[in-house]
């Protein structure tokens, strides 16, 4: 079996990151090790460990990389994340500040709402129809 493991987000600050992903979106942290560099190895996934890809939160180096922060996909919506109840997670994420750039619509592939994170990165919540 193949997936996808990891995808990097880049952060501005590993701690502010760890605290929106787990408190805001109700992520879990899974590993936070730090690395002989200075850097840290962060890692958060949105469900139960190893069932879905996971985030690696990799604090920005140098000015390229410090000016993706926030725009990693052009301004598209880039991440996905998928629910089995979407007014429970879409009331939670409301409630904790998360910002939704649109009321919760329903598509005929399911009920779906862009928001964005802590750095302006678009992400759909949405509950796959069926």
């Amino acid at each position: 079996m193949r997936r996808i493991a990891l995808v990097t987000l880049v952060v501005d600050d590993y701690d502010e990151a760890i605290r929106f992903y787990t408190d805001a979106l109700g992520f879990r942290l899974v590993e936070d090790a730090p690395r002989p560099d200075g850097s840290r190895w962060v890692v958060v996934e949105p469900g139960v460990r190893g069932t879905g890809t996971g985030l690696l939160l990799a604090r920005a180096k140098g000015d390229g990389q410090a000016a993706r922060v926030g725009d990693q996909t052009g301004g598209r919506v880039g991440f996905f994340l998928h629910t089995d109840d979407f007014a429970r997670d879409h009331a939670r994420m409301t409630a904790a500040g998360v910002t939704f750039l649109e009321d919760p619509r329903h598509e005929p592939y399911g009920t779906v709402a862009v928001f964005q994170d802590l750095y302006g990165n678009r992400w759909d919540l949405l509950q796959p129809a069926g």
